[in-house]
């Protein structure tokens, strides 16, 4: 893998500046509400559980599928979608991956059981696959310096805020019951919001010029079932008692890892194009930032996934309720995103790991108030409002700071790869501590508020060595 940065191969070339000052910022509108929507179905769900449990009579693990299984195809076909985009041009794709969102969307809120609403999910995600890596990419094309800074502190508030978003409409939506739909609503919802974008997004979007990239069909073919190999016993492990199968399954993922990197080696000396490249990895703090991703969205993932089922299945509270418990940490969460960049630029390096910290000890906190039974009462909503702005003080700059510093020619690939491990942090989030919660949670409040306590401890530590990683990216 001797490439350098200067040598990647030649990708679309940046659209011709739009003759309206406007024109970007509807760019913008457009692809982030598409981005918004993506975001928003990987959470919107979360409140809905209890619903779907009840009205498909799913066990834990099938609740935890139809959460995660969406974000599975999200992740693993991300870098293809934007390789992709390279090769159809952007506009195509996220028209293209717009159309099978909004149409699985829609056989989400017709499933008649736990196996189809599984595999409806499934397709959602390889919509949202095709549609979400052209919004970076799409960014990184038609903005520029401060301006381009900007959009990419919105595109990354509208990563980490939808997601707490998702739980508040969630809430929403399953309360209000409209025409008996309870948590049918929370897909249908995208059904109108797909079509509007649909009639407004090939007109808006700019044409880019094409390439013709290619596909590494190979790497494709290990990493999807290495990447299943690692989530479905962490799923259905604690609810079948950990039979040999689940580790198994573990020692599998660890090899089909493995097997997965040299899969790439093999692509490029071949002459073709690896998901990963050599040249992408090698962008400056490409990796330390992945990883440092992967480590918040696994935890923040996991905490939402395991508050929505406290809140609704231990304390009682109703979908509405239990959605309007997330809304101080969702309005922090954007408040500190959105304004991160008035601070001083001397200090946004130590900003990041600082903000993490912040994160890591509220979650710590939020453990030892609720591990007694009680509810959600004004110092755990101010807890959990501080949370959020130690990730908005973290999340946004850490991905706005290291987008800037990728080539254009490596927008595309770069953008899939952090989004990917965007994703997989959810799914594995979701799958780890959703298991570590069920398994300790018992019948009684109690022992579900003390298994809330272990599991936003762990979490907790977990976001410190994010922090740590994100503090070594700064030297």
């Amino acid at each position: 893998m001797s490439q350098s940065l200067t040598q990647a191969p030649s990708v679309a070339a940046p659209p011709a500046a739009p003759s309206s000052p406007r024109r970007p910022l509807a760019i913008l509108a457009v692809i982030l509400l598409g981005q918004f929507m993506a975001v928003l179905d990987a959470s919107i769900v979360n409140v809905a559980i209890p619903s779907i449990r009840t009205s498909l009579h799913a066990s834990g693990s099938g609740l935890q599928l139809i959460v995660s299984g969406y974000v599975i195809a999200y992740a693993v076909l991300l870098v293809t979608g934007a390789r992709l985009g390279d090769r159809f041009g952007q506009r195509n794709m996220f028209v293209a991956g717009l159309i099978g969102f909004t149409v699985a969307s829609l056989a989400c809120g017709l499933a008649w059981n736990t196996g189809t609403l599984i595999v409806f999910r499934f397709l959602q995600g390889v919509g949202s696959a095709a549609m979400v890596p052209q919004v970076m990419t799409l960014i990184q094309r038609t903005f520029t310096g401060t301006t381009r800074a900007r959009a990419l502190s919105a595109y990354a508030a509208v990563i980490s805020g939808g997601m707490v978003i998702g739980q508040i409409v969630g809430g929403l939506i399953v309360s209000a019951d409209l025409g008996g739909t309870t948590w049918r609503g929370v897909f249908l919802v995208n059904v109108p919001i797909g079509l509007a974008l649909l009639a407004v997004a090939p007109q808006i979007l700019p044409v880019t010029v094409r390439n013709d990239r290619k596909l590494d069909l190979a790497g494709l073919a290990v990493l999807t079932p290495a990447v299943l190999l690692l989530v479905v016993p962490l799923v259905l492990g604690h609810e079948q008692d950990w039979p040999v199968w689940t580790w198994l399954a573990l020692a599998g993922a660890v090899a089909g890892f493995a097997g997965f990197a040299l899969v790439e080696r093999w692509v490029h000396r071949r002459g073709g194009e690896p998901l990963f490249a050599d040249r992408v990895l090698r962008a400056p703090g490409l990796i330390l930032t992945a990883a440092t991703l992967f480590t918040v969205m696994c935890t923040f993932s996991g905490w939402l996934f395991v508050m929505a089922i406290h809140l609704q299945g231990t304390l009682g509270y109703s979908a509405l309720h239990a959605g309007l418990m997330f809304l101080p940490n969702g309005a922090t969460f954007a408040l500190a995103s959105l304004n991160w960049s008035r601070i001083p630029a001397r200090f946004h390096a130590v900003m990041i790991p600082l903000g993490l910290v912040l994160a890591a000890s509220t979650m710590v906190i939020m453990g030892v108030l609720l591990r007694d039974g009680r509810g959600m009462g004004p110092v755990e909503l101010i807890v959990f409002g501080i949370m959020g702005i130690g990730f908005g003080l973290s999340f946004s700059p850490l991905m706005a700071r290291t987008t800037s510093k990728i080539p254009l020619a490596l927008a595309a690939d770069a953008s899939g790869i952090l989004v990917t491990n965007v994703q997989l942090g959810v799914v594995v989030g979701i799958a780890t501590f959703g298991s570590v919660f069920l398994s300790l949670a018992g019948s009684s409040v109690l022992s579900a508020a003390h298994a809330v306590g272990i599991t936003a401890i762990a979490e907790g530590v977990t976001v410190l060595a994010a922090a740590a990683l994100a503090a070594r990216a700064a030297r």
